[in-house]
């Protein structure tokens, strides 16, 4: 094993990689690391993109690279500092950056792009992958130099799954906005920053797209642990995507990020996503088929190419803190399958609602097979945690969720999930569109919404593989709620209206009323499909599957499904 240092105080930039003679970068370890071998990076600022070359050759002989102990901790940053700011009056400055400098990424032309984006509409109005800081703080981007020298204040935003209006985190913070011209030679940014003079305060801008991904598949067994990332131009990472993100194991296996402070992603901060073979956008690209058929592909297409367990995913994600990102903390199709997110808090994720698309949460993962979120903290987002589509053998377990717009989603997947000893304590605690869900030792303090999905079907696996077993549409039910408590805090005892994805009304309101009417059992529902007659698959969709209640509260006015009792032999 061999022991790289690296130190941005380096005396040379040829270094030895010693402890005496340190690398001046990162990337200078990541070119010749390989298993077995440690990276330390000592306190500093590294402005680069860590791309390493090799890979670890099991979970016992892999690469890693911490912060060096008892320092302040290393930043790897997507920005650059710009201090050649030209004033143009009333606040507002200007900067004029050769496109050179972007080294063939220019986030000022690169847009929030791809499958599901719901707002603005890139034919009005488009947001860019670049941003500004000053002094660590995101402005806003706005569409135009009139808009920069009259910033208008945000004191609320549109919640699109919800059709409501919320108020924003940081209203004080909406002033603060930039905008860009890009032509052959040059970037141009203009950006109002009142009374602050750029040139003086630490003045930022995401030049890069990430901070730490391999730009190749299969570079497995990697430990990142204990650095600070933040400020990438990491693109929107829907599934049908190359979903990059901060930081991320591009398609690989076993892979550890802990200990890490995690912000200011543009998109995503953690990506255990999938890579571009299977697909990139394909439906906003060329609209040929819809973004569902292309996601279907995108599932067999892996399946063809070798997705297994024990080749891709199997990750651990744990004790990082990550907020203030555009769209998720972590996302992940497929290669998030047999993985552990544990103790990570997140927050403030999407809180911007700068753009908003049908991927945004706190936590966003498809296919998460056999993975464990446990212990996580989750607030302040647009949603806290969304399992979509083969969410089977997933567990979810003491997590705590509050302040959140919504708290969970599940969506089109068949289980078996488990969600026991969790606190989900947000108004709109609960927005199911599943089935086969266990609910054991919850806290549920605010409205649950519960929804049947007849017009798509998604597949589903033999156990504790990637193999499918077939498909099926969500026909509502396969539940089990068994010992929780149901509170109806502040407005959440009024039932609320809602709107989702595809504009179709729902009702959400705290309790399990929704599941009046519901079989008790598999026996009443195999009685009510033979009393339904003769047909085929259009029966199933008549019937609600059966649902269990048992040794439920309910108090502060929710309520339980009607005729039944509020605990012991609730059915």
């Amino acid at each position: 094993m061999t022991q790289y240092h690296v130190s941005a105080q380096a005396a040379k930039t040829n270094g030895a990689g010693s402890a005496a003679d340190p690398f001046l970068t990162i990337g200078q370890a990541a070119a010749i690391a390989r298993a077995g071998d440690e990276v330390v990076v000592h306190a500093g600022t590294y402005r680069e993109s860590v791309d390493p070359r090799f890979g670890g050759e099991s979970a016992t002989n892999r690469i890693v690279y911490r912060a060096a102990a008892g320092e302040p901790r290393p930043v790897i940053t997507g920005s650059e500092r710009i201090d050649t700011w030209q004033p143009e009056g009333d606040g507002v400055w200007k900067a004029v950056i050769p496109n050179a400098f972007f080294n063939g990424y220019n986030p000022y032309v690169e847009t929030v792009f791809g499958d599901w984006t719901v707002y603005p509409d890139p034919k009005v109005e488009v947001r860019h992958l670049g941003d500004v800081y000053l002094n660590g703080k995101s402005f806003y981007e706005v569409a135009s130099l009139d808009k920069v020298r009259n910033p208008q204040r945000w004191d609320t935003g549109r919640d699109a799954a919800t059709d409501s209006i919320v108020p924003l985190i940081d209203p004080d913070a909406t002033v603060n906005v930039w905008c860009c011209a890009v032509d052959d030679e040059a970037t141009t940014i203009w950006a109002n920053f009142h009374e602050a003079d750029p040139n003086a305060e630490l003045t930022e801008i995401n030049v890069r797209e990430t901070c730490f991904y391999p730009s190749r598949p299969f570079v497995n067994y990697i430990t990142v642990s204990g650095f600070e990332m933040a400020q990438a131009a990491c693109p929107y990472t829907p599934p049908t995507a190359d979903q990059v993100g901060l930081v991320g194991p591009h398609w690989s296996r076993g892979w550890v990020i802990e200990n890490n402070r995690i912000h200011d992603a543009k998109c995503s901060a953690i990506s255990l996503g999938k890579e571009i073979s299977t697909g990139d956008n394909e439906s906003t690209r060329t609209h040929r088929k819809s973004g569902y058929q292309y996601q279907k592909e995108a599932v067999y297409k892996a399946l063809h190419a070798g997705w297994e367990k024990g080749v891709v995913g199997g990750h651990v994600v744990r004790g990082n803190v990550i907020y203030d990102c555009g769209q998720n903390g972590v996302v992940g199709h497929m290669g998030c399958a047999f993985s552990l997110i544990e103790g990570n808090h997140i927050y403030r994720i999407g809180s911007k609602r700068e753009f908003f698309g049908w991927e945004v949460a706190a936590i966003k993962m498809h296919a998460a097979v056999d993975t464990v979120v446990r212990g996580n903290r989750v607030h302040d987002s647009v949603l806290g945690m969304w399992l979509d589509w083969q969410a089977q053998g997933t567990v979810v377990d003491s997590n705590v969720f509050y302040r959140n717009t919504r708290d969970v989603m599940t969506e089109v997947t068949h289980g078996p999930i488990t969600f026991m000893n969790n606190v989900f304590a947000s108004e709109f605690s609960f927005d199911d569109y599943a089935q086969g869900a266990a609910f054991v030792n919850n806290l549920f303090a605010g409205r649950i919404r519960h929804t049947a999905v007849l017009d798509r079907s998604t597949p589903y696996h033999f156990p504790h593989v990637t193999d499918v077993a077939g498909e099926a549409f969500v026909y509502g039910g396969d539940d089990r709620y068994v010992n929780n408590l149901f509170l109806a805090v502040d407005d959440s005892a009024k039932p609320l209206c809602t709107a989702d994805a595809a504009g179709a009304a729902g009702m959400a309101e705290a309790g399990t009323a929704f599941f009046d009417g519901y079989p008790r059992s598999l026996e009443e529902y195999e009685q009510l499909i033979e009393e339904a007659g003769l047909g085929d698959e259009e029966l199933y969709r008549s019937v609600k599957q059966p649902v269990l209640l048992a040794s439920n509260a309910y108090v502060s006015g929710a309520k339980a499904a009607s005729g039944r009792s509020r605990g012991r032999g609730e059915w």
